[in-house]
């Protein structure tokens, strides 16, 4: 059964300029509905905005009950990363390019808004993905992604080459300009662009694809999302490998990329009648030429 909310967070793209307007325009709204309503920090910080309380993501994942975050899906990818372990929902409010999750427009957002706050909506969860970066058998770096993590060459290095390891299994010796493992949520992301399939996001699944392969044989895989991805840099210089936007530079050879489905699930709410296909309709203009 849908909930209805007694505190809202409000979370803006940062350093955007010009977004001041709408994020006091939008806490103004929500709170004429009764709730409680609260600033992301670093947006209090970068907006000005100071007749409201400025919370961390810490304290927005256990006092809020709702995030209403206003941006593009950047804005929606770094959010949902720090609180994914709070479970909070997450609504978009749409002032970027694409939008795919970020899917209320901000001239309609009043509508929208008000049917969920009273407790009408539609909620998916979407899968996480967690790592690190295992070198000479010792942790040096970890990473949450919503999106994917890509594992690709240096600025000025030629291809990379990568062992491809699942589970227990040798999959494949890769080279490429890098590798990427997508979840559904990112397969409308870099891997869409690098001629991966797109996953709905009720697939517990993730696409492995490689970035520009030197063998035309190397083609995108479907992977299940319930073991581990193991990407062992074989050879190339100053690869990187990034989890959504936390980066890691110059890996060296026998550093192993371990990839692998987090605990935590991001619930994004829509309005009652959202559909993922017409969201893919709208964001790729598949109905371009249509009457």
């Amino acid at each position: 059964m849908s909930k209805r909310f007694r505190h809202v967070a409000i979370v803006g793209k940062p350093q955007s300029r010009g977004i001041r307007p709408i994020l006091e325009e939008i806490a103004e709204f929500v709170a004429s509905l009764g709730l409680d309503v609260s600033l992301e920090q670093e947006t209090a910080e970068s907006t000005g905005i100071t007749n409201l309380p400025a919370l961390s993501h810490a304290e927005l994942g256990l006092q809020c009950d709702l995030a209403i975050v206003i941006g593009g899906d950047g804005t929606m990818l770094g959010f949902a990363r720090q609180v994914a372990r709070h479970g909070l929902p997450l609504v978009g409010i749409n002032q970027g390019r694409l939008g795919f999750i970020t899917d209320i427009s901000a001239d309609q957002y009043k509508e929208a808004l008000a049917s969920i706050l009273a407790g009408d909506y539609e909620i998916e969860h979407r899968s996480l993905l967690e790592g690190a970066v295992i070198r000479d058998g010792e942790q040096i770096f970890s990473g949450v992604a919503l999106n994917d993590v890509v594992v690709s060459r240096g600025a000025t290095a030629a291809m990379v080459e990568l062992r491809v390891d699942v589970g227990e299994e040798f999959v494949a010796n890769m080279r490429a300009d890098g590798v990427i493992v997508g979840t559904p949520t990112g397969s409308t992301a870099y891997a869409l662009s690098a001629g991966g399939p797109i996953l709905h996001p009720g697939i517990g699944g993730w696409v492995l694809l490689p970035i520009a392969s030197h063998a035309l044989s190397n083609r995108p895989i479907v992977l299940p999302d319930n073991g581990e991805v193991r990407l062992t840099i074989v050879a190339g210089r100053d690869a990187s490998v990034n989890f959504d936007m936390q980066s890691l530079a110059s890996l060296l050879h026998g550093d192993c990329i371990t990839v692998r489905r987090s605990q935590h699930r991001a619930p994004f709410l829509h309005p009652r009648g959202w559909s993922y296909y017409a969201t893919l309709r709208r964001k790729l203009r598949w109905n371009e030429g249509t009457n």
